[in-house]
């Protein structure tokens, strides 16, 4: 029954492909405009291509403040999100469908009550957000500059996203769906204390590979963090090595090593 199920299964992806081919101009597009996806090995990008097809045949994009959502604007933000998932899959992301692309940041209004019970308005502005079943904000200039900000380690796309797999167990923080119980004690003590001490580096005023934005919470630590893995590997490796191989494991990617 497994066998003929993954047959069915195999079977049904492969009509979607076909039915949400994404064209090869188009993919060319795509590519040159990400070089941290150009740097894949050949056998990678045509994986995250069918992968990127499928994730389109899933999700149901909206555009807001008039913003009409292309194709090519589409597949650049599948091409991005399928990129942590590569060798997971989309089992991941099928918490939500809905993703909401903005023109530019949005300001939102926001409430947060203090320990003593004193309730605070203020504003927060946006590039994107993640709410546990959907949808998902993105903000089109900053996902239209993620080839540019690559360089600074930032792709709004990938840190929406790692905080989808952070709530696929629930609350964010910092821990995705792991096999077990032990694993799950190794990854939080790992981030925790890789956490604790980005912070003291931060507070003291150190440069960086890591946006500082991370301090403010384990759970954001974890999406900048998966950001500068797949974006910026190398320096990411340089400054927080125990991390960056607990990723790769969880990712079963190792981005910064030499491709040939």
């Amino acid at each position: 029954m497994t066998r003929w199920l993954a047959r069915w299964r195999a079977r049904r992806e492969a009509r979607i492909v076909e039915r949400r081919a994404i064209s090869d101009p188009l993919w060319a597009r795509t590519l040159a405009s990400l070089p941290f996806l150009v740097s894949l090995p050949a056998d990678d990008r045509a994986a995250l291509r069918r992968l990127s097809s499928l994730f389109l045949d899933q999700k149901e994009f909206a555009g807001a403040g008039g913003l009409t959502v292309t194709d090519e604007m589409a597949v650049c933000i599948a091409a991005q999100a399928c990129l942590p998932v590569l060798r997971l899959g989309l089992d991941g992301y099928a918490g939500f469908v809905g993703i909401v692309v903005h023109p530019d940041e949005v300001v939102a209004a926001r409430k947060m009550m203090d320990d003593d019970g004193v309730v605070h308005e203020y504003d927060e502005v946006l590039s994107g957000e993640a709410m546990e079943g959907g949808p998902l904000m993105l903000s089109w200039t900053d996902v239209h500059a993620a080839g540019e900000s690559a360089d600074w380690a930032y792709n709004v796309v990938i840190h929406e996203f790692a905080h989808v797999l952070d709530m696929a167990d629930g609350a964010p923080d910092g821990v995705p769906v792991l096999p077990s119980a032990a694993a799950r004690r190794q990854w939080a003590r790992t981030i925790e204390g890789e956490y604790e001490a980005f912070c003291e580096r931060v507070d003291a005023g150190d440069d960086t590979a890591l946006d500082p934005y991370g301090t403010t919470g384990v759970e954001e630590f974890f999406a900048v963090a998966v950001e500068a893995f797949f974006v910026a590997p190398c320096d990411m490796r340089n400054e927080h090595p125990a991390l960056y191989a607990l990723f790769a494991g969880y990712f079963k990617q190792d981005p910064a090593a030499p491709t040939t």
